[in-house]
C-alpha cells in the first residue's frame, strides 16, 4: 500500500454475511481482510455481529493488533448475535441510524459475500455515490465469483437505460484481498 493511501484511509467500512456461507473462501476472505487492516492501521467499522462472516472479520482484525468498532441497531444486540464480537460498539435505533453512522465513518467501503441486507447495504453506498452524497472509493470482494451475478444485473441496468454509464466507474470489483490497495488507490486518485 503507498504512503499516500495510507494518509487518505483511517477507516473502512466493510459489509458482508451475518453467516459464513458455504464456500470456505469466503471465511478465508474475511480473515485475509482483517489481517491486512491490522497490518495497514487501518480502523474496522462493521455492522457489530460476532456471527458469520462479520464475525471472522472483526476477529481476525483484533487477533492481529487493529482496532475494530461495530454499529448495530438495538433489536439486534441479542447475546447469540453479539457473541464473541471484539472492539468498542455503538448501539443504533435502527437499520437507517446505522446505515448513516457507518457511511460517515469510513474512508472507503468494502463488500464481501453476504445475503440481501449485504445487497442493501451495497446498493445504498452506491446510490448515495451516484447522487453526489459521498466519493468514498467502493471495492466489491467477488469471492469464488460470488458476486457475479450481481455484477451482470449493474451491466444490465446501464444499457436498459435506468442508471448512466459512470455507474460502471463508481466502484471496483477484485478477486482478492491482495488486490485492494491498488483497487482503492485507484478510485482516489484524480480523475
Amino acid at each position: 500500500m503507498t504512503q499516500n493511501m495510507t494518509q487518505n484511509i483511517g477507516a473502512i467500512t466493510a459489509f458482508c454475511g451475518s453467516a459464513a456461507g458455504s464456500s470456505p473462501a469466503y471465511a478465508q476472505a474475511a480473515e485475509a481482510l482483517g489481517i491486512w487492516l491490522a497490518q495497514s492501521e487501518i480502523k474496522l467499522v462493521y455492522g457489530g455481529g460476532g456471527i458469520g462472516l462479520m464475525g471472522i472479520l472483526a476477529r481476525a482484525v483484533a487477533d492481529h493488533g487493529g482496532e475494530v468498532e461495530g454499529i448495530i441497531p438495538g433489536f439486534l444486540t441479542q447475546p447469540e448475535v453479539m457473541a464473541d464480537a471484539p472492539g468498542s460498539h455503538e448501539i443504533t435505533n435502527d437499520l437507517h441510524d446505522r446505515m448513516q453512522m457507518m457511511a460517515a465513518k469510513a474512508d472507503a467501503f468494502v463488500v464481501l459475500p453476504g445475503g440481501i441486507g449485504t445487497i442493501a447495504e451495497l446498493v445504498d453506498i452506491l446510490t448515495w455515490k451516484q447522487l453526489g452524497r459521498h466519493d468514498k472509493p467502493i471495492v466489491i470482494l467477488d469471492i469464488d465469483g460470488y458476486w457475479a451475478p450481481l455484477a451482470e444485473l449493474l451491466g444490465h441496468i446501464v444499457e436498459q437505460g435506468f442508471a448512466h454509464g459512470a455507474l460502471k466507474d463508481m466502484f471496483r470489483i477484485v478477486t482478492s484481498v491482495d488486490a485492494l490497495p491498488q483497487a482503492i488507490e485507484a478510485q482516489l486518485q484524480p480523475a
